[in-house]
C-alpha cells in the first residue's frame, strides 16, 4: 500500500479551493505505488489524481516532473496533464507534503501482457524519446552506475541472508559493469521507471504512461534495456523472445536505433536489472515487518541479471540488423 500520508476532507476542501476544479465529491487513497501518496479525486469538475511527495523524492526535482508532464502531453503523448492552480502555478502543499494534481487516464495496468502489448509500449517508449528531445530541463539520473556501488555498500553485508553467495556475485558484477559501461551512446528523457504498472491500456489498446517521477537524462537505449527486463520475462523467469522482438519492433517503428545502442544492449539490460536489483534488496532488508509498503523479491531481478549475461548480441533480444539506423 502506498498511502504515507493522511488527509481528512477539511484539509482536501481548502487545497482543491486553489484549484477551479469545482468541489469535492469523494476521495479514496490508492494502494499501488511505493514512492508517493496517491489518491484518487472526484470533484464536481472531473476526476483527478493528487499526489503528496514523500521524502524519497526531492523537492528541487518536482519542476522537472511536473514540466515534463506538461510538455510531453502538450506534444500529444497520452500521460496525465499537471492540473494548473488559479494563480498560474502546479505545486502546492498539502498535510506537509508538496502536492499536486494531474488529470486522470482511463484504463488498467495488464498483469499479463502479450506480444502485442509490447509493440505498443515500444512505440510508446520511442514516442515519448522524440517528445522530449527538446524539454529544456534537465535531472540527472541518481541511479544509475556511479550510485550504484553506494547503494550496493548499504546492503552488501547482509546480501548472503537473502542468497548465499550473493555478495561476492555482486562485487563482481558490479566491478564488471562499472568498467565497462558505455560513455558515448545518444541521451535524452527517459522514463527509467516503464513497468506494466505503469503503463494503462483499454482492451489491447495503450491509454497512457503515468509515473514520471523516476524520469531523468540518460541513454535513450537504457530505458529499451528497462522495459526488456519489465515485460519480456515469464512468471517462471523465461525470457519471452517473441515479446522481445515486438518491443523492439515497436520502438524501431518509431526510433531506430544506432549500432553503437544495439551493441550495448545486452550490458545495459545487465545494468538495468542491477539497479532494480540493488532497490529491491534494499527495501528488502530494511522495510520492517507490518509496513504498509509491499516488499518486492530482489531475486527476480537477479535471475534476469544471470539470463543477461549470457546474451552476446541484441538480436537475442529479437533486434534485427534491418531495423538499424544507417
Amino acid at each position: 500500500m502506498a498511502v504515507y500520508t493522511d488527509v481528512n476532507e477539511d484539509q482536501l476542501r481548502a487545497f482543491l479551493a486553489e484549484y477551479d476544479v469545482g468541489t469535492l465529491l469523494s476521495y479514496k487513497g490508492i494502494a499501488e505505488g511505493v514512492e508517493n501518496t496517491n489518491f484518487l479525486l472526484r470533484a464536481t469538475g472531473g476526476t483527478f489524481i493528487l499526489t503528496l511527495y514523500e521524502k524519497r523524492v526531492n523537492r528541487d526535482d518536482l519542476p522537472f516532473f511536473i514540466g515534463l508532464m506538461d510538455h510531453l502531453a502538450l506534444k500529444g503523448l497520452s500521460c496525465p496533464l499537471p492540473i494548473v492552480r488559479r494563480d498560474g502555478g502546479h505545486l502546492s502543499e498539502l498535510a506537509g507534503r508538496p502536492a499536486a494534481m494531474v488529470s486522470f487516464l482511463d484504463g488498467a495496468w495488464l498483469r499479463k501482457p502479450q506480444p502485442q502489448h509490447c509493440r505498443e509500449v515500444g512505440q510508446a517508449l520511442a514516442a515519448m524519446h522524440v517528445a522530449g528531445s527538446d524539454f529544456p530541463i534537465r535531472r540527472v539520473n541518481g541511479l544509475t552506475v556511479g550510485d550504484w556501488r553506494p547503494l550496493w555498500e548499504g546492503s552488501r553485508a547482509r546480501a548472503d541472508e537473502v542468497q548465499p553467495g550473493l555478495k561476492d556475485e555482486i562485487d563482481r558484477e558490479l566491478a564488471s559493469l562499472e568498467s565497462g559501461w558505455p560513455s558515448e551512446l545518444p541521451e535524452g528523457v527517459i522514463h527509467a521507471d516503464l513497468f506494466p504498472d505503469n503503463v494503462f491500456f483499454i482492451e489491447d489498446r495503450l491509454s497512457g504512461l503515468i509515473d514520471f517521477y523516476f524520469a531523468c537524462n540518460d541513454f535513450l537505449a537504457y530505458d529499451v534495456a528497462i522495459c526488456l527486463n519489465a515485460w519480456c520475462f515469464e512468471s517462471d523467469g523465461a525470457f519471452n523472445l517473441t515479446k522481445g522482438m515486438a518491443l523492439i519492433d515497436g520502438y524501431v517503428s518509431v526510433r531506430p536505433l544506432e549500432e553503437g545502442e544495439a551493441a550495448a544492449l545486452p550490458l545495459l539490460a545487465r545494468g538495468a536489472a542491477l539497479r532494480f536489483f540493488l532497490t529491491r534488496l534494499h527495501d528488502w532488508l530494511t522495510t520492517p515487518e507490518g509496513a504498509l509498503v509491499v516488499k518486492k523479491d530482489p531475486l527476480e531481478y537477479m535471475r534476469k541479471l544471470r539470463f543477461h549475461r549470457q546474451i552476446d548480441s541484441a538480436s537475442e533480444y529479437g533486434l534485427r540488423t534491418k531495423d538499424l539506423s544507417k
